[in-house]
C-alpha cells in the first residue's frame, strides 16, 4: 500500500511499504468487510501480496482486539467458513453471537451460506 494510512477507507492492494506493518494493512482491509459479509483469512493475504500469509492474517485478528477504530474480527473466517478464531474472542459464543446480530446464521461453527456471503476483497475493492 502505497503511502496509505490503515484507516484510509480503499487499500490500494499493492505490496505494502514498510512504514506500515503487515497488520495493520489487514486491519484496514477488514474494516471495509461490509456487515452482514465475511470473508477468509487467505483471501485477505491474496489481495495484500502475500498469498501464503493466512496464518499471519490470522495472528493479526488475534492482535485486532481494542484496536481503534474497531476490526470486525468476527468477519474474518476460515477458507470453508468455519468460526476456526472463536477461542480468541472474550467467551466461546461471541464470535457467533456478533455474526448472528448481523444476520450471519451459522451452524455447527460454521456460516450457513458461506459462498453466498464471501466478500473477495481482490474483487470487491
Amino acid at each position: 500500500m502505497s503511502k496509505k494510512k490503515p484507516s484510509d477507507p480503499k487499500p490500494t492492494g499493492t505490496k505494502p511499504e514498510h512504514t506500515y506493518s503487515f497488520f495493520e494493512n489487514v486491519w484496514a482491509v477488514v474494516r471495509l468487510i461490509p456487515r452482514g459479509r465475511v470473508t477468509s483469512y487467505g483471501a485477505i493475504a491474496r489481495y495484500l501480496g502475500s498469498g501464503k500469509s493466512a496464518r499471519t492474517v490470522g495472528y493479526a485478528m488475534n492482535a485486532a482486539h481494542g484496536q481503534s477504530p474497531p476490526v470486525p474480527a468476527h468477519r474474518v473466517l476460515n477458507r470453508n467458513g468455519m468460526l476456526t478464531g472463536k477461542h480468541h474472542f472474550p467467551g466461546a459464543e461471541v464470535m457467533q453471537y456478533l455474526l448472528e446480530k448481523e444476520k450471519i446464521k451459522v451452524a455447527n461453527d460454521t456460516v450457513v451460506d458461506f459462498k453466498r456471503l464471501f466478500w473477495d476483497p481482490a474483487t470487491e475493492l
